[in-house]
């Protein structure tokens, strides 16, 4: 079999991927993990990257980075033209979040990950394709694991521009709070299997996965391998009702809520409905806005899993 490629991010973990890879393909190499490898050195390097190894024929790819990093190289094996789990993918997970392993079960130490991609076991999950509008053009991007509209998308956007990461606990709290303050829920319209639902609404989460936002369940009834999108509405809840369901939103408690329906859908649109846009955001990285469709790849990424 040809060798793993492995795509690293040296300013993952707030630039313990770089200073720590010294100790990582020390580690490769006693594993006997045959590898090359390729440092990124800016936001979606490593899509361009990806995309043209597997054009030169390689399909093994370990990321090491965070949920970031695991976004742009899922887009550039989907848009190198491989054929559907084809590509295997491995990580070694040096992020802030780490959303995305938690699912698969990924282990964080790096000893334990490599010894995962080492045994070879995988599975095959679905990916999601996004469309939606940027500065009045329309564009697409994969995602993974959870995209997230309305107040997800706006502390995600917030997140960017203030440079506050979420490894950051004490700042980022902050800055969901002082995102809330001014926080107006927009009116929307959702479509899906036939269904349209209009509402205020202070989120709408799309799961492929399970875990977003540093180990919220905002998407408790995702299954990676369904066939189908997990869909959140939660409706116009006021600030202190906010606050107080959060614990839910951690435990996976969230359809408990009487603001909050649980849904399965294949194929999903979102629209505004009175003209402002609303937000999108997928696998933490902020994208732009309305009017947004989701389409679901069944069982398009090979990853290796425990």
């Amino acid at each position: 079999m040809n060798p793993w490629h492995v795509i690293l991010n040296p300013a993952a973990g707030n630039g313990r991927a770089g200073k720590r890879w010294e100790r990582i393909s020390r580690l490769l190499q006693e594993a006997g993990i045959e590898f090359d490898y390729t440092m990124s050195s800016a936001r979606g390097d490593a899509t361009n990257i990806a995309c043209t190894i597997i054009e030169q024929g390689c399909r093994r790819i370990i990321g090491v980075g965070g949920d970031g990093t695991n976004n742009e190289i899922l887009n550039g094996i989907m848009q190198s033209g491989a054929s559907a789990g084809e590509v295997t993918y491995g990580v070694i997970p040096f992020g802030t979040g780490n959303d995305w392993i938690r699912t698969h079960k990924i282990p964080k130490n790096t000893r334990k990950a490599i010894q995962l991609i080492k045994a070879g076991n995988t599975t095959l999950q679905d990916v999601g394709l996004v469309t939606y509008t940027d500065d009045g053009q329309q564009k697409e991007r994969y995602f993974m694991n959870v995209a997230g509209m309305s107040y997800d998308a706006i502390v995600t956007k917030a997140s960017d521009e203030r440079g506050i990461l979420a490894s950051n606990k004490i700042l980022y709290l902050y800055l969901v709070f002082s995102c809330l303050r001014d926080f107006i829920a927009p009116r929307g319209r959702v479509f899906f299997d036939g269904k349209t639902d209009e509402d205020n609404y202070y989120l709408i989460n799309i799961g492929i996965c399970r875990y977003s936002g540093g180990g919220m369940q905002l998407v408790p009834h995702s299954i990676p391998d369904d066939g189908q999108f997990a869909l959140t509405l939660a409706r116009n809840l006021s600030k202190p009702e906010v606050i107080r369901a959060t614990p839910i939103l951690y435990n996976g408690r969230a359809g408990q809520h009487p603001k909050v329906d649980l849904y399965h859908a294949k194929s999903i649109r979102v629209e505004a409905a009175n003209g402002e846009p609303i937000l999108v955001e997928v696998d933490g990285e902020f994208l732009g806005g309305t009017p947004v469709e989701f389409t679901l790849l069944e069982k398009a990424l090979r990853v290796i899993t425990s």
